[in-house]
């Protein structure tokens, strides 16, 4: 299925991966906490930024798959089609009002998981799942409070 060496499969990520990882949850957490701290008047630029974000950090575990794809000898259309589906989505998330849109990228990002923890081990990266989960879990909680908050 997929084409990992045995040099390559389940390698934990690296230690940078993982900082850049946690910090990149700085935005969600930060969000989630404004949307219910700021003014009235602040609070639409506030789900805004945060849904923005949600949906690139979608739209990059997309790309991961693309990148999946491409490493395939014979690469598989469905890799290809997932790789875009969740920009799609997130792209509609974002013109949605944010107690919509940020419920849904919360559950894009919680479905992006559940791909990749189906994915992943065929191309030896069941190691990075841990972390996966780690991040998906704060980053649609980020947004499942935010749009609470909406």
């Amino acid at each position: 299925m997929g084409s990992a060496s045995s040099a390559d499969v389940n390698l934990p990520p690296h230690p940078l991966a993982l900082r850049l990882g946690y910090a990149g949850l700085i935005p969600f957490v930060l969000g989630a906490l404004l949307t219910w701290l700021v003014r009235p008047d602040a609070h639409p630029y506030v789900t805004d930024a945060l849904a923005k974000y949600a949906a690139l950090i979608v739209s990059f575990l997309g790309g991961v798959h693309w990148g999946l794809g491409l490493r395939q000898r014979v690469p598989s259309p469905s890799r290809f089609a997932w790789a875009v589906l969740p920009m799609l989505l997130a792209w509609i998330a974002v013109v949605m009002p944010p107690y919509a849109g940020l419920a849904l990228l919360g559950a894009l990002l919680v479905v992006c998981y559940l791909v990749d923890r189906r994915i992943y081990p065929a191309h030896g990266l069941g190691a990075w799942l841990v972390l996966r989960f780690r991040l998906s879990a704060v980053a649609s909680l980020g947004c499942f409070i935010a749009a609470a908050g909406s």
